[in-house]
């Protein structure tokens, strides 16, 4: 059982590759394809942050995900498809709370490869990141309830569902439910562990 996250990921950045996949740091460059994503009317549907408006949107998440990382608070990645050697999405343990061995992970795919078992590949491959490299003891996840092929993945991976909190988000002036997903490294399956 860990009972404290192994900082030494913070001293250089972590970067890997799964099946089809790289992850790698989001570099400034990445901001046009970061906006495409965050601009998006489709994917922005469940995410329940503000649009970005504009690149310089972009690039200021990825000074606050760089500052994160420095701060040992977060660690986010690029995702990138080894074929075509593009952005295809990010994904992050954006919220790290290492008194508790606790990160909360937040994800995002471009349309075009979407249902492709591209997240389910990421998820997968960061969790283990989680749990063997980084040292947490559970990772959670907030979904919007509408968010059917989130809860899936997630699912499928071996997240529960913990809890379902009613009108508990203030979005736009409105109050929206949330999800909690959550898994432990003794739930993973031994599929996922390979």
């Amino acid at each position: 059982m860990n009972i404290e996250i192994d900082k030494s990921v913070f001293e250089l950045f972590p970067e890997f590759e799964s099946e089809r996949l790289l992850f790698r740091k989001i570099l400034l460059s990445d901001a046009k394809d970061l906006f495409l994503i965050r601009s998006n009317d489709d994917i922005m549907r469940y995410m329940d942050v503000t649009r970005f408006e504009s690149i310089d949107d972009a690039e200021k998440l990825i000074n606050s995900v760089e500052e994160s990382y420095k701060k040992q608070a977060g660690i986010n990645w690029a995702i990138i498809e080894k074929d075509s050697n593009s952005f295809a999405g990010y994904f992050g343990f954006f919220r790290i709370i290492p008194e508790h061995c606790r990160a909360e992970i937040g994800y995002a795919l471009k349309t075009e490869y979407w249902g492709e078992g591209y997240m389910y590949e990421t998820i997968n491959r960061m969790v283990r990141f989680g749990f063997n490299d980084l040292k947490l003891h559970s990772i959670e996840a907030n979904v919007n309830p509408a968010n059917e092929k989130s809860k899936k993945v997630l699912e499928k991976i071996g997240f529960k569902m913990e809890a379902y909190f009613r009108e508990n988000y203030l979005f736009n002036n409105k109050f929206l439910d949330s999800i909690i997903y959550s898994l432990l490294e003794k739930d993973l399956s031994e599929k996922v562990r390979a």
